[in-house]
């Protein structure tokens, strides 16, 4: 806990951005029935039965001192999601040194995901270009890109069910 909590304290430098990340899978449902509409005098009605369809994850990275944060949705949570979700923020920091990466230690976090994804070369240059500081079990509070991940859940809970409705 203090390691994270000492990587939060560090000053803002756009050599060695510090950059949270994390992953949310996210179930997919629709309405069997239309809602009725909101009326006067009457809230928006809806039916409790839902169809499933599927599962998406949202990856979220979030820089707090810059201000800056990149969601992305796939339809899976693999290692190359994850890797390739990677190599998109290394892209947006491609005049960084380092590049500081706070996240949970999920089997797919790791630098294998990279070998298993990239060239070796890429996967080594990437692996180089990152100092990963993992915030502890039952610490993922400590992870800023979390509470992004939890305020964007919940604002965008009904956009995204209604969009598998199509």
């Amino acid at each position: 806990m203090e390691d994270v909590l000492e990587v939060y304290r560090r000053p803002y430098d756009p050599k060695r951005p510090v950059i949270a990340m994390d992953e949310k899978s996210k179930q997919l449902l629709a309405n069997v029935r239309d809602p009725l509409p909101m009326e006067p005098g009457a809230p928006r009605r809806e039916d409790h039965e839902y169809e499933r369809r599927g599962t998406a994850n949202i990856f979220v990275a979030s820089q707090p001192l810059a201000n800056w944060r990149m969601m992305k949705v796939t339809d899976r949570r693999t290692k190359q999601d994850f890797a390739r979700f990677i190599a998109e923020v290394d892209a947006h920091f491609k005049d960084a040194e380092k590049i500081v990466l706070i996240m949970d230690n999920l089997n797919t976090h790791t630098p294998a995901s990279f070998y298993e994804t990239f060239s070796p070369e890429e996967a080594r240059r990437l692996t180089d270009k990152l100092e990963i500081h993992y915030t502890p079990k039952h610490g993922s509070w400590l992870n800023v890109a979390e509470i992004e991940l939890s305020v964007a859940s919940r604002r965008l809970s009904d956009r995204v069910d209604q969009k598998a409705m199509l």
